[in-house]
């Protein structure tokens, strides 16, 4: 029997809710900020004392159950499809571009809050989706059309409640959107077998070649 080698995208989904299990069982308070902040919480006055490790760390905390819930679920839908677009390496590269330029957003913008969560990084792969969908020009509308109205439903949340990182989210988006633009290539060629995982969602054809930089496996 062969087993099935993990996705990316559930290879990352893993690691946060082990992550997670790790918070709960070490009895973190998810109410406490100095709970966070020792467990690994993003906080600005401390990266700028040499802790770095903490835009990364951050990004795997999460402060309760419905916290990682949701940003698992958006993980999952997002990361499926730009992974299967671009390939897991293509995709995980995006994840962590995005998840590094949120922290960073972090640390420039909001220095006294305390951060946590996956959803820089996963504002990251939206940004991605709208990079896919300019480099495909007029037969990327549909996709683009698909992911704006979701985004823009996520920017009004994220502007609406005021314990959301704003600047986290903004700093992912931006960083994921220039990761696809330069992981994504679009080369006039006959067929390609990334066309149809697009021609799924927009539900257009094409008759140029998704070429990414190297194969995926």
């Amino acid at each position: 029997m062969i087993a099935r080698r993990l996705s990316a995208t559930n290879a990352l989904i893993l690691l946060n809710v082990i992550v997670y299990a790790w918070e709960v069982a070490s009895g973190t308070n998810f109410n406490s900020n100095y709970s966070l902040l020792a467990h690994g919480a993003l906080y600005a006055p401390l990266v700028r004392q040499g802790q770095w490790w903490r835009i990364v760390s951050g990004a795997f905390e999460h402060a309760g159950l419905w916290h990682i819930a949701l940003n698992m679920f958006a993980l999952y839908q997002l990361g499926s499809f730009v992974e299967a677009v671009l390939g897991s390496r293509r995709m995980l590269l995006v994840y962590f571009i995005s998840l590094i330029g949120g922290g960073l957003a972090v640390v420039a913008f909001s220095s006294h809050d305390v951060t946590v969560g996956a959803s820089g990084a996963i504002f990251g792969l939206f940004g991605a989706l709208l990079a896919i969908g300019v480099r495909l020009g007029k037969r990327g509308r549909g996709l683009i059309g698909q992911t704006l109205p979701i985004l823009v439903i996520n920017l009004v949340f994220t502007f609406a409640v005021p314990f959301i990182s704003k600047s986290g989210h903004l700093g992912g988006l931006v960083a994921g959107f220039f990761a696809g633009l330069a992981l994504f290539m679009l080369r006039p060629r006959a067929s390609s077998p990334l066309v149809p995982v697009v021609d799924a969602v927009t539900g257009e054809t094409t008759d140029a070649e998704l070429l990414p930089p190297e194969r995926r496996r």
